[in-house]
This record gives structure tokens, C-alpha cells and sequence, in this order.
């Protein structure tokens, strides 16, 4: 009997512990497919664009800035030491990069053009929010955010064509969270001028580029503008913030990037660095981190890559069709290629001042053609005179005869048909080596490349616009008093 009894408990001790096992092993098995990151889900994708902005962040070796929150971000993700724009004024670069496209292949090189005339994109070009709607993402450009933030977006969009439907479909970002994937802009416009920025640079400590006067309006002009940028990461910082706090930050990309170089003399509207030459981080979330393609923190990448490459690489990663029709090229992905040899650039019409600038940079050196070498450097230009100090400080100091070599060419009465800098050994491109008998045929290498781009990529700036459409800023008629500049009150945005 007693034997009967203990063979009976065995059993039940070995089915219990048989049930048990499988019970963890099912938990086991199933814990896995819990928490795995599917790659093949869409990420949430999050622009925070700064108006008017160079690389000039803790991060980027820049002094007397504040930058915290975006210095963290780029050891949290990768950032771009060599991201160039297409076009060093907002509303071409903004045509270009949000559909792929140079802007002079689109018809959209002038600046602040075709207001008035119905001009519409060419057949298959599309904007990136409008081929990533189609593949279901959500779409916004952020105006309406949370009370707390103490700030709205500018929404800015400025393209140089007419849409037939909305860019966006939402600009509140309480629609996020409910609406993924989502593809969404921030802009801010702390870098654009007007500053308005609480005042922390100290002017006397600033660096200002070499071909400025070392003068007390351009030391604290530039102090401002650093200002403005510190405050610009604040707001950054909120911005990421609410992300964590929504959870929303374990599924979204976050790129932080500039429209146009910064808001400066010999800056926005030409074709040197400082006017095409902007930040790029990008920030994945740990779990997408992990795939091949998005490594790793704190990265560095010293590659070209132009603005437009953005959208081709996002179209990509979302798994949408139309990135390989573009100009763009993805960086990022299976289908990124190795990195450019050269990126591209160009100026037309801005504002009532007609220049067509061209130019292409390789790692090293920049070349630039001047089509319209006749126009000076400083050339008239009514936006420029009320918004910039510097700018009627250089002629008031070269009446005096009080200005240094470096910044002479800047008053030039004419500017140099063509230019080539060492960006190595003259980071500022003050020396223009375009003579050097030593350098002639890598010279010769990017006049082809120019050459070649300005023929393949069908160059619209060939044709100039009618001298009265030049004459009223891209219109086609007079503007009305109510829609004109506001030219008394010095309000007028660029």
C-alpha cells in the first residue's frame, strides 16, 4: 500500500513539474515576439528645422553658443559635418529639399517666384509629405503645440509652386500621438533675423569669420545671432522632451537641420559655405539603432551629402515608391550607393537682385561661376539694408578707407567671374585660388562637373526672368498695399 502511495505522488510530482516547464517555455517563447523590434514597421519621422542657421552648435566647435540639448542629441545619434543645401535662400532650398529636386530643374530657383501665376511642379515630381500620405503616414507641419512649450511653430513652408492639395494635413501636435506613423515638421525661427534672443554671448569673446572688421556692431550682430541659437536649442529640448514623455520617442527618427546658411553678410544668398553649408543630426530610436543601416551613437560622418538627399533617403526607409526618380540620393539604407564626389549649388534672383551664381563642392575645394559678374557683392538690396548691420557698416568703413584685405572684396565694385577655395587649408574661402598655376587641373576637374551637372540636371536659370517680374520680387503684377513689403515699419520677412 505504502509503495502504491509513493508511486502515485511521483507521478503528480512529475506531471506538476511537467506542466510547469511548459508553462515557462511557452512564456519564454512567447517573451521574445513581446518586445522584438520589427524592422519592417514604418517609423515615425520628426524635421526640426531652423531658419537662417550654419553649423554653429557646442557640438560643431562653435564658441559662446549654448546648446545642450542638441549637443546631446549628436551623441545620441550621428551628425553631418558636411551637409550642403541646394540653394542659399529658403525658398528654393525648401522647394528642393522637400521634393528631391534641385530647384533649378523644378522652375524654382528665384526666390519667392511664381506667387501669382498658377506655376505648378513638372509631372512625376511630388512633395516628400505627399508621397509618404499616399503610403499611409500622417503628415504635419507643427504651428499648434502644447501650452507648456510657451511656443508655437512658424509652419513655414514657401515654395516657389502651387500645390493642388494641402502640403500637410495637420498643424497640431496633439494629432501625433493618435495619428502613426507620422511624418512631421517643426521650423523655428530664432535664427532668422530679426534676434530677439535673451543675451548670454559675450561679445568680446565671439569668433567672428576673418573677412569682417573686428568692430563692436559685427562682434555683437554676431553675438545675437548666437543667442538666437542657444535659444533655438531650448526650445529643441521641449520639443524632445514631450516626445519621452509620450512614449513617442521610442518609435521616431528626429533630424535637426538648417534651410539655408545663416543670416549674414557673404552668408544666406551666396554661394560660399557659410550660405549653403548648414547642421544635419539624426537620431534613432535605440531599437531602430540596432539595424545595420542606423549606427551608431555618436557618430561623426565626414561624407557630402546634400539637402535633398533627405527625402530620397526617407521615401526609402518608408518603404516608399518614387526615391529613385529624384535628384536626391539616399545616404542611408540598402539602396544607398557610396557617398557623393560633389554637391551642388546655386543663386538666382532674391529679392529685387538679380545674380546666377554656380557651384560645386568636393571634399576638399569649391568652385564658383558668376554669370553675372558685373553686380557687386553688396549690390542694392532693400531686405539687406534695414535687417543687416554689418551690411552698411562695411560701406561706411570703406568711404573711410578703414577696412583690411580680407574684407575689401566685399565692397568690391564688381565680384570675380570665378572663385576656388581650399576648404582645408581656408576653412573661410578668403583666398580665391582660381590663378594658381599649381592647381589648374583639379581646376579643370570641377569646371567639368559644374559643366555637366548644369546639362544633365536641365538648369532653368539660363533664361532670366522678365526685368519687371525681377523688378516686383517674382510677381507677375505690382503687389497690392495690402500684400506689398512693409518697407516703412522694417518688417519685411525673408
Amino acid at each position: 500500500m505504502l509503495d502504491q502511495q509513493a508511486a502515485s505522488l511521483r507521478a503528480c510530482a512529475i506531471l506538476s513539474l511537467t506542466l510547469l516547464l511548459l508553462s515557462a517555455a511557452s512564456l519564454v517563447a512567447q517573451e521574445p515576439t513581446a518586445t522584438k523590434y520589427d524592422h519592417n514597421k514604418k517609423p515615425n519621422i520628426l524635421w526640426l528645422v531652423a531658419e537662417d542657421f550654419g553649423p554653429h552648435l557646442g557640438c560643431y566647435g562653435t564658441r559662446e553658443v549654448f546648446t545642450p540639448n542638441l549637443d546631446q542629441m549628436a551623441a545620441e545619434g550621428v551628425r553631418y559635418t558636411k551637409f550642403f543645401t541646394t540653394a542659399p535662400v529658403c525658398s528654393a532650398s525648401r522647394s528642393a529639399w522637400m521634393t528631391g529636386m534641385y530647384q533649378t530643374t523644378i522652375g524654382a530657383h528665384n526666390h519667392r517666384s511664381h506667387r501669382d501665376d498658377g506655376y505648378k511642379l513638372p509631372e512625376g515630381v511630388q512633395l516628400v509629405s505627399h508621397r509618404l500620405q499616399k503610403a499611409g503616414y500622417f503628415t504635419a507641419n507643427i504651428r499648434e503645440t502644447p501650452a507648456a512649450w510657451g511656443f508655437r511653430g512658424s509652419g513655414k513652408t514657401d515654395f516657389n509652386f502651387n500645390l493642388d492639395e494641402p502640403a500637410f494635413e495637420s498643424d497640431k501636435w496633439s494629432d501625433l500621438a493618435t495619428h502613426q506613423p507620422f511624418y512631421a515638421q517643426i521650423n523655428f525661427q530664432e535664427t532668422h533675423r530679426n534676434f530677439k534672443a535673451p543675451k548670454r554671448a559675450d561679445p568680446a569673446k565671439v569668433e567672428v569669420p576673418p573677412y569682417y572688421p573686428d568692430h563692436e556692431i559685427v562682434r555683437r550682430d554676431w553675438a545675437e545671432y548666437l543667442d538666437a541659437a542657444s535659444e533655438l536649442d531650448r526650445k529643441v529640448g521641449l520639443v524632445l522632451a514631450q516626445l519621452k514623455a509620450e512614449g513617442l520617442d521610442k518609435n521616431t527618427v528626429v533630424v535637426f537641420f538648417g534651410d539655408n546658411g545663416s543670416a549674414h553678410v557673404r552668408g544666406k544668398q551666396f554661394c560660399y559655405d557659410s550660405g549653403l553649408h548648414v547642421p544635419l543630426i539624426i537620431r534613432w530610436p535605440a531599437e531602430i539603432n540596432r539595424h545595420k543601416h542606423m549606427k551608431t551613437q555618436g557618430t561623426v560622418n565626414r561624407d557630402l551629402v546634400a539637402a535633398i538627399d533627405l527625402a530620397a533617403t526617407f521615401t526609402l526607409l518608408a518603404n516608399v515608391p518614387g526615391w529613385d526618380k529624384m535628384d536626391g540620393k539616399p545616404f542611408i539604407g540598402d539602396f544607398s550607393g557610396p557617398s557623393r564626389e560633389y554637391v551642388f549649388g546655386a543663386r538666382d534672383r532674391c529679392d529685387e537682385t538679380v545674380f546666377r551664381l554656380r557651384t560645386v563642392r568636393s571634399s576638399q575645394y569649391r568652385y564658383i561661376r558668376n554669370f553675372t559678374p558685373h553686380q557687386p557683392l553688396l549690390a542694392a538690396n532693400d531686405y539687406k539694408e534695414r535687417q543687416y548691420p554689418v551690411w552698411n557698416l562695411l560701406k561706411e568703413l570703406a568711404a573711410e578707407n578703414k577696412l583690411g584685405p580680407l574684407a575689401l572684396p566685399l565692397v568690391a565694385p564688381t565680384m570675380p567671374e570665378e572663385e576656388f577655395y581650399d576648404l582645408e587649408a581656408d576653412p573661410h574661402e578668403t583666398k580665391n585660388l582660381i590663378a594658381d598655376p599649381a592647381l589648374q587641373e583639379v581646376i579643370d576637374t570641377h569646371r567639368r562637373q559644374l559643366d555637366q551637372w548644369i546639362d544633365e540636371t536641365k538648369d532653368q536659370g539660363a533664361i532670366m526672368e522678365p526685368a519687371e517680374v525681377a523688378k516686383n520680387e517674382g510677381r507677375t503684377k505690382p503687389a497690392s498695399p495690402k500684400s506689398g513689403p512693409t518697407k516703412a515699419k522694417g518688417k519685411k520677412k525673408q
